[in-house]
């Protein structure tokens, strides 16, 4: 049986962190189905695609939280890369929907030759560090699933690498994505435990939580 961790956190806390994992996923299956021609693109699409990034950081900091007190360092800096590169890729996404559909071809060319080439593979680079960085704490934590952590890192390699894999590669590592933090969210919320409710009323206002 998995070792357990007990960490006082507000359990709707801890749900609102989830739900925006399950946000995150639903957007990235948008974005995957827009890819693959399957839905027209829209300005719905277009507005919604930044969305998957700013909701996956609630899920990193809400499982960080979780985890924070066992693994140290590594998840701390993890999830700090993390955060940053989700963040550099809001900027992104706002960029590859919302300007470059509107802007002519050759425009776009000169604009990855310059300054702003640079931005997006430094970017991708750092969402690719966070990501690995992050997943080895997380595979060193008892009761995390491995499957989920297995599934987010190599869904997140096509991603970050977009340039140099197929479109077919992207939309699958875009789908594999989206079940890993599904996967990952719906831990969460597993982990949020009832049967600590009494103990921690003991100790203030908040809810226990179980991780494990």
């Amino acid at each position: 049986m998995p070792s357990k961790i007990q960490v006082f956190l507000p359990a709707v806390l801890i749900q609102i962190f989830a739900f925006a994992g399950y946000l995150a996923g639903a957007i990235l299956v948008v974005n995957a189905a827009k890819r693959a021609g399957i839905i027209p693109t829209s300005p719905f699409t277009q507005l919604a695609a930044p969305v998957a990034q700013l909701a996956a950081i609630g899920l990193v900091i809400g499982i960080y939280l979780l985890v924070s007190r066992k693994t140290g360092a590594l998840a701390a800096s993890g999830a700090l890369l993390t955060v940053t590169s989700l963040a550099g890729l809001v900027g992104v996404e706002f960029v590859l929907n919302l300007v470059f559909p509107y802007v002519d071809p050759a425009v776009i060319m000169t604009l990855h030759s310059g300054p702003l080439g640079t931005a997006l593979t430094a970017v991708s680079v750092l969402f690719l560090l966070g990501t690995v960085v992050f997943m080895v704490a997380l595979w060193r934590t008892s009761g995390v699933p491995k499957g989920a952590i297995l599934l987010y890192t190599g869904s997140a390699i096509p991603i970050a690498l977009r340039t140099i894999f197929p479109e077919t590669v992207l939309q699958l590592g875009l789908i594999g994505l989206a079940v890993a933090v599904t996967w990952l969210a719906t831990w969460m919320l597993r982990n949020i435990s009832l049967e600590n409710a009494d103990q921690t009323a003991a100790r203030g206002p908040a809810t226990g939580v179980i991780l494990g």
